[in-house]
């Protein structure tokens, strides 16, 4: 099996199409109204991944982008209706503490959304631990951390008074 490279995700998999096609049939006579705005989507939607986050954007009349840093995610799901399944397709939906009840990205149309899901985690991680608590000498920041409380710890000690025994 090849390795995963998100960077390497610019666009959807062909099999998006097939997908909008049958979800706008399914609509029965509304197919027009429904296929059009899914086919624009899929010819426009771009995916950028990147050292310190991704992007996505789509559309013609009215463009869309969104741009999120690792650092921002909360969260991410991975979902498959039936016919997504059938596809090979799934969607990764993108949670931060926005505020708002949805996600505030849904990348559409990977046929490795598994691994694409394990990227984004080990990004967000290694966004989180890289913050301004890292430490310069690249040691571990949660051992400085503790380092640091137990050295406040017992120069707190050493001022406090001697405790009264009766």
């Amino acid at each position: 099996m090849r390795s995963f490279d998100a960077g390497s995700l610019e666009r959807p998999d062909s099999s998006l199409l097939k997908y909008y096609a049958i979800i706008s049939l399914l609509t029965g006579p509304g197919f027009l109204i429904m296929f059009w705005p899914l086919l624009f989507k899929y010819e426009t939607l771009k995916y950028r991944f990147e050292d310190e986050g991704m992007s996505m954007s789509w559309g013609v009349l009215f463009r869309h982008e969104i741009h999120l840093t690792y650092r921002r995610i909360q969260d991410i799901h991975l979902s498959r209706n039936l016919i997504q399944r059938w596809l090979g397709l799934a969607t990764v939906s993108i949670q931060t503490a926005s505020g708002s009840s949805g996600p505030e990205m849904n990348i559409e149309g990977i046929l490795r959304a598994g691994e694409l899901r394990d990227y984004l985690y080990a990004k967000m991680r290694g966004a989180r631990g890289l913050g301004s608590h890292a430490t310069a000498g690249g040691g571990n920041p949660h051992d400085e951390a503790l380092s640091l409380l137990r050295e406040i710890r017992d120069l707190l000690r050493q001022k406090a008074p001697p405790s009264r025994q009766s």
